[in-house]
């Protein structure tokens, strides 16, 4: 077994506790205030525990006054979501919402979201955070695989529900003020009598797994153990109390939902936008004096596709931290928008099943632009073989990571395995002399050419860093003389042309032979979901429409 697994001591727990103590305090988290106002935060905290109702509610106690979320609607405070969410709670609870019902939500990024996240917290009831990508089929699918008794909606996604079962109820979120029916509250009002009581099992948050290899899966979030789960990603990502959280990211996404806890955690302020627009990024940021963006990676290439008149139009010298999640990064991308908007990318590896991994700094991404980090404060990060054991630096090998926040399971019933107290990632790296993560690629995407075992991740860096490609996926395909082999399909930049050969000859010189892909198909666009993550199931194949050399 690896020796990883093992009990801490007792001083190795008191260094421990002592460093999460610095970063929060570092942070805001930890810091001075009227007692009465912490008595009644530490109050709500014991109520409602580390849940994001817990967490608004403490919040609403300690800074009533302080903006919790700006979205395309205005701005709510701390004090007034605490307040409207209580209303939600008991129309919700009116409605017949009771501990252990699951409450979908379809809904693009604003404060309804948070709210309705919010009041199915105080009620005990699971939230289904729903792709807004989805196709009306695979919606209904997921609402009876999860057995969604309520579902909160947008009204631009109503079309989608009339498959729905005509008995569902209904609430909207965010439309005109004329659409019937029950709505998310946006007036407090007069709240007298007793709450529901608060719930005996904290509800569950499900998120959807990104299905770029299949159908997505329901993955059970855990519930936070308390500020040191916060404070392990503020660790190496320095946010804080007084940052204005530009949440890009859509919040049903792991990574944008983790923008809200932490801004949660923090008392920031979450600045939300409905649609992602690139320009539109940098003009709020301007008019918002926005200090931080939680963004997944086709987000950044989108911003960085403007022409740079554009760009260099919008004030962006508040923003300190763009924080990306959810894919690979290409590490030409990168250093491009560092160069445009100073060193300000953090960089997170992670999943929707260990949280995160590992998260690399602007200087370590400088120095070794294809890494993915270190792992940040309380996570344990190892590269084992086939037998479990731990390889040595440089040795490829099966990711794996242990944290608090590893996910409770799927909600089919499977699991990832397990190595001691360690979970497997689906991918395989290696860690180099620096301590540094580099990640490969996944298990199931490496194929075996000629009897060697090669991934397309190296590939498609290789290829990206031609001056004429814009974007590019490799994919394996079968082969009847290796038994598979790799097609590159290739995004070139507008009126660029991709030469097959001078393609194939860059990457035999830089990788090898068994990495060269035979089949060049140049697209127009890769297919991505709704998170920018390329679907590789939905690329053309590529013994079609190939160009051979």
């Amino acid at each position: 077994m690896a020796s990883h697994v093992g009990v801490p001591s007792a001083r190795s727990r008191l260094s421990h506790a002592l460093k999460v103590v610095g970063v929060l305090v570092r942070a805001g988290v930890i810091s001075p205030g009227r007692p009465d106002r912490i008595v009644r935060q530490l109050g709500r905290l014991r109520t409602w525990g580390a849940t994001i109702a817990g967490g608004y509610a403490a919040a609403g106690e300690r800074d009533p006054g302080r903006i919790a979320v700006i979205d395309d609607g205005g701005s709510v405070t701390f004090g007034r979501m605490n307040l409207l969410a209580r209303r939600f709670a008991r129309e919700l609870h009116d409605m017949g919402v009771r501990p252990g019902a699951r409450v979908g939500l379809l809904c693009r990024n604003h404060s309804g979201l948070v709210q309705a996240t919010v009041a199915c917290g105080r009620l005990g009831a699971d939230v289904v955070l729903l792709n807004t990508g989805l196709a009306a089929g695979p919606l209904a699918e997921v609402i009876e695989r999860h057995e969604v008794s309520l579902l909160v909606v947008d009204e631009e996604f109503e079309g989608l529900c009339r498959g729905l079962p005509e008995g569902l109820p209904r609430v909207t979120a965010w439309g005109e003020p004329d659409v019937p029916g029950p709505r998310v509250p946006t007036e407090a009002g007069e709240i007298s009598g007793p709450d529901p009581e608060p719930p005996e099992r904290p509800g569950r948050l499900i998120v959807l797994t990104s299905g770029t290899t299949g159908a997505p899966k329901g993955a059970r979030r855990p519930t936070p153990k308390g500020p040191r789960d916060a404070a392990s990603v503020l660790s190496r990502i320095p946010l804080n109390s007084r940052d204005r959280i530009l949440v890009s990211a859509p919040i049903f996404h792991t990574w944008g939902l983790a923008g809200v806890q932490l801004g949660m955690s923090l008392r920031a302020t979450l600045v939300t936008r409905r649609l992602f627009e690139p320009e539109d990024v940098l003009r709020t940021i301007e008019e918002r004096r926005c200090t931080a963006l939680f963004a997944v990676p086709v987000m950044l290439r989108r911003i960085m596709d403007l022409p740079r008149s554009t760009r260099e139009r919008y004030d962006t010298s508040s923003l300190r931290i763009v924080a990306c999640s959810g894919s690979a990064m290409d590490p030409r991308l990168i250093g491009d928008f560092m160069d445009a908007f100073g060193d300000v990318v953090y960089n997170l590896y992670g999943s929707t099943e260990v949280s995160w991994a590992t998260i690399a700094t602007p200087e370590e991404l400088r120095s070794a632009p294809t890494t993915a980090g270190r792992a940040p404060l309380g996570t344990r990060l190892a590269v084992l073989d086939e037998q479990g054991r731990e390889v040595p630096p440089g040795v490829e090998g099966a990711i794996h990571v242990g944290n608090e926040m590893l996910f409770d399971g799927y909600t089919n019933g499977g699991h990832k395995r397990m190595s001691g107290d360690l979970m497997e990632t689906g991918d395989r790296g290696y860690v180099d002399g620096n301590g540094l993560l580099h990640v490969a690629g996944r298990d199931d995407d490496m194929i075996v050419s000629g009897g060697e075992n090669v991934f397309p991740r190296p590939v498609e860096e290789a290829i990206v860093a031609l001056p004429e490609v814009r974007e590019v996926a490799v994919a394996g395909v079968p082969d009847e003389e290796f038994g598979q082999r790799f097609a590159a399909y290739v995004v070139p930049y507008e009126g660029r042309f991709v030469d097959p050969n001078r393609l194939r000859l860059h990457v035999r010189e830089v990788l090898g032979r068994f990495s060269v892909p035979r089949d060049v198909v140049v697209l127009e666009e890769l297919p991505r979901n709704a998170t920018g993550k390329v679907v590789k199931r939905r690329l053309p194949d590529g013994a079609r429409g190939a160009e051979e050399g």
